[in-house]
């Protein structure tokens, strides 16, 4: 083709490529020159880091000398003044031996005389209470000062050992020693060398939707958490409505950095799902996971709304990011033209089906609401009927209105429970079980458990009147809920009155 163009076009196209190399190389050249600025910078501010901590070395070297010698005068003078004052004694003691000894010699020379008697008891009576013999003949202490020497040897090896901080090696993630479960991950890693000079960890990690190696390119963020100073820790409060998540860490010394562990990839299995705001009773004002009771017909406003905003109905819940385990299946969006529930049915259902497996979600509700109830449906609960008092729902029933109740109901059955009212609420479905079981989720205490046969997928239900909800999903079955379900802590009595 070079050789189909004119000698103007081939010179032009020279010249392009000319240009556009030259442009890399000033480029370049631009980024060498910052790179020598750099170098100069980075050189002054390392010199001036290692002078600080020589001088800091220096400083804590005085001090210990300083010490050192403060204990040697110390010592010295403690036992200057105990043998100065051992041989002050000796002194005094010694001048009163010899006038002792000089007066019994007189004595002893005069032993004619008549009062020689007299005079040799005296002198007997004051050798008895002579000093020299009550003195100690052994210092007080001894002379010998090596208990102050000192051997500097291996301290110095150290200091000739003292050399620049490595860049700390990669950790090395521990699966078989990391925990999902209640919500809460706890990662352990090890270094695959000892390394006294590691002063902190890092550790980054984000949710995925993709299982295996975690890929470069990611809708979420890595978060960070900094100054782990163990080989462990626990992420705990999280919300899984993602399937999986990657988790990388890298070690830190005072003055650098290493290299990131290779990621690893947990599974966080819980029950997401969303609540179905295009089929829900007019009076209910749905607003992602909260639903307040609107007597003006909230939901009919909303849709207005939002066709004159141009958006038109809510977006298909097939579409939406949300996720559950993989027994739960998105429900398609609802009917078009009418309402899936009125009248007085004040019910709105969550987008995911129960087919299979376990699954746990908690509700909030205001303590103020006239009514409100939690459980699950067939998806072929009809529009006019309310939860519990057919055989397609089951759930936890709070009335305030008139006469305070709070009652478990199935199939137009009702059991009157005898425990305080939470204002939280847990929910844990086995299906293949045909568990149901509902909680203080708070405490964990069993509230009530509906044992059935469940013959068709089940949907999350809600019901509230004159008052509002807010519910959490992405939740595992916390442990303690497992642990009583194996206990079969549930009261069999009041399961067979409502199956």
């Amino acid at each position: 083709q070079d050789d189909q163009l004119s000698p103007g076009e081939a010179l032009r196209k020279i010249i392009t490529t000319l240009a556009v190399k030259n442009e890399e190389i000033q480029s370049f050249i631009y980024s060498l020159k910052q790179m020598l600025l750099n170098v100069e910078a980075n050189s002054a501010k390392v010199q001036e880091d290692l002078e600080a901590e020589f001088q800091s070395l220096f400083s804590l070297l005085e001090e210990l000398k300083e010490g050192m010698l403060m204990k040697i005068k110390q010592d010295r003078a403690s036992r200057t003044y105990e043998l100065q004052n051992q041989l002050a004694a000796c002194t005094r003691a010694l001048e009163s031996s010899e006038e002792l000894l000089e007066t019994a010699n007189q004595t002893l020379q005069a032993m004619d005389s008549e009062d020689f008697p007299q005079a040799a008891k005296q002198i007997k009576d004051g050798v008895t209470m002579a000093p020299a013999f009550r003195l100690s003949l052994k210092a007080k202490v001894s002379d010998n000062m090596s208990h102050l020497m000192v051997d500097f040897a291996q301290e110095r090896q150290m200091l000739q050992a003292l050399k620049f901080l490595p860049v700390p090696s990669a950790p090395v993630i521990d699966l078989a020693e990391s925990l999902v479960a209640d919500n809460c991950v706890t990662l352990v890693w090890r270094m695959p060398d000892e390394d006294s000079k590691i002063d902190h960890y890092v550790l980054e990690y984000r949710r995925t939707n993709f299982e295996g190696p975690p890929r470069l390119k990611e809708d979420q963020p890595w978060m960070v958490i900094e100054g782990i100073r163990q080989t462990e820790y626990t992420l705990t409060g999280l919300k899984f409505d993602m399937k999986y998540m990657n988790f990388r860490v890298k070690a830190c010394n005072k003055a650098v950095a290493g290299e990131f562990s290779e990621p690893v990839t947990l599974e966080t299995l819980a029950f997401m799902f969303r609540l179905d705001a295009s089929t829900s009773h007019q009076n209910l004002r749905v607003d992602d996971l909260s639903v307040e009771w609107d007597a003006m017909g909230g939901k009919v406003q909303d849709i207005k709304a939002r066709e004159k905003d141009g958006k038109g109905r809510t977006a298909s819940p097939v579409n939406s990011p949300a996720r559950g385990t993989p027994s739960p299946k998105r429900m398609p969006s609802g009917r078009g033209g009418r309402d899936r529930f009125t009248a007085e049915s004040y019910t709105v259902l969550g987008d995911t089906l129960i087919d299979g497996g376990e699954h746990y979600w908690e509700v909030r509700y205001e303590p103020d609401s006239k009514a409100f109830g939690v459980g699950v449906a067939y998806r072929s609960l009809g529009r006019f009927e309310q939860l519990g008092k057919t055989a397609a729902s089951w759930c936890l029933h709070v009335n305030n209105w008139l006469q305070v109740s709070f009652t478990a109901k199935h199939a137009n059955k009702v059991k009157v429970l005898d425990a305080p009212v939470p204002d939280c609420l847990g929910v844990h479905c086995d299906f293949h079980q045909g568990l149901l079981s509902f909680y203080n989720a708070r405490t964990k205490q069993v509230l009530h458990t509906f044992k059935a046969k469940f013959t068709q997928p089940l949907l999350p239900a809600f019901t509230v009147w004159c008052g509002s909800f807010q519910v959490t999903t992405g939740l595992q079955v916390p442990s303690s809920v497992r642990c009583l379900q194996k206990r079969g802590s549930a009261t069999s009595s009041s399961n067979t009155s409502l199956t």
